[in-house]
């Protein structure tokens, strides 16, 4: 299921089959492999980078991005808001909330922004990318048969929190992501395996290596 599936660093993903390029959160991006569809979370440096979007994007690309982040990119670009569904290269993409509850992170993330993560039909099967954000309860819906989460606590979930929506979700494999770089440690993916039990868990190597071990 994965193994179209490029993870580059924190949260940044590669996904590449069938003809059809796309690139999730695009940050330390490397190889030539231009981009038919770029999807952005949200605004922060680590999610949202002008120097690597520029790296693989083409006249022809298209950009899916929340309002604030769409209305700094020029080109073919869609501006999404959670709840927005849209069909992009054949590709069908749901943008799900992604915001803190958590009280010592709630001005990392604020709801009032209506970032986003998605729920992309690639391939086969619907890939959930989570963004940054905490277990809310708008989740708990989500419907997915590969789930990308952010374990690296701070800013988002930690492994505890984000194996509990794993759980919650249960999709036939979680994926962890957002840690290691930024925040978190290398060793917390094992962390995570152990804590999401018996949701099945694939631990990606990222073509970067990992800051912090």
């Amino acid at each position: 299921m994965l193994e179209h599936l490029t993870w580059f660093q924190q949260s940044a993903y590669r996904w590449q089959h069938d003809g059809i390029t796309v690139y999730i959160d695009p940050w330390g991006v490397s190889g030539d492999a231009p981009a038919d569809v770029i999807f952005i979370t949200h605004a922060h440096y680590d999610h949202y980078s002008p120097d690597d979007i520029a790296r693989v994007k083409t006249a022809e690309t298209m950009v899916v991005a929340p309002h604030d982040v769409a209305a700094e990119i020029s080109g073919n670009v869609i501006a999404v808001a959670p709840g927005d569904v849209v069909t992009v290269a054949g590709i069908r993409a749901e943008a799900v909330p992604a915001y803190n509850i958590v009280e010592e992170r709630l001005d990392y993330h604020p709801q009032r922004n209506r970032w986003v993560g998605y729920v992309l039909g690639l391939g086969g099967f619907d890939c959930y990318h989570a963004g940054d954000t905490d277990h809310v309860p708008e989740l708990d819906g989500i419907r997915c048969s590969a789930a990308l989460l952010p374990i690296g606590g701070t800013y988002t979930m930690d492994v505890g929190q984000a194996a509990g929506l794993a759980r919650s979700i249960r999709p036939q494999v979680a994926v962890p992501m957002h840690y290691g770089f930024v925040v978190g440690r290398s060793s917390d993916g094992a962390r995570f395996q152990e804590a999401a039990a018996p949701v099945e868990v694939e631990i990606l190597e990222p073509v970067n290596p990992f800051k912090y071990k």
